[in-house]
C-alpha cells in the first residue's frame, strides 16, 4: 500500500524517474507511510488514443473520484 499508477503521454526515462522520486517523497511525507510501502508505475498512452483510452474510459466514468480535473481542484 499504496500503488500509484500514472497514465500519461510518453516521456523519456529520466523524466519518469524524477517524477516518480518526487511523488515518492511527497506521498511518504503527506500520507505518513514508509517509502518501502509505495509502488509507482507509468503507463504510456499514445496521444492519439488518449480520449478513448483515458478520458472516456477512466476519467469520465470516475468523475466522483477526481480531486483535480483538467488542472482544477474539484475536492
Amino acid at each position: 500500500m499504496p500503488y500509484i499508477e500514472i497514465k500519461a503521454y510518453p516521456k523519456d526515462e529520466e523524466i519518469k524517474k524524477d517524477v516518480a522520486n518526487d511523488i515518492l517523497e511527497v506521498f511518504a511525507k503527506k500520507w505518513g507511510c514508509k517509502k518501502e510501502a509505495i509502488t509507482i508505475s507509468f503507463t504510456e498512452v499514445d496521444p492519439a488514443n488518449w480520449n478513448s483510452d483515458v478520458e472516456e474510459n477512466i476519467i469520465n466514468k470516475n468523475n466522483d473520484k477526481m480531486y483535480v480535473l483538467h488542472g482544477n481542484k474539484v475536492k
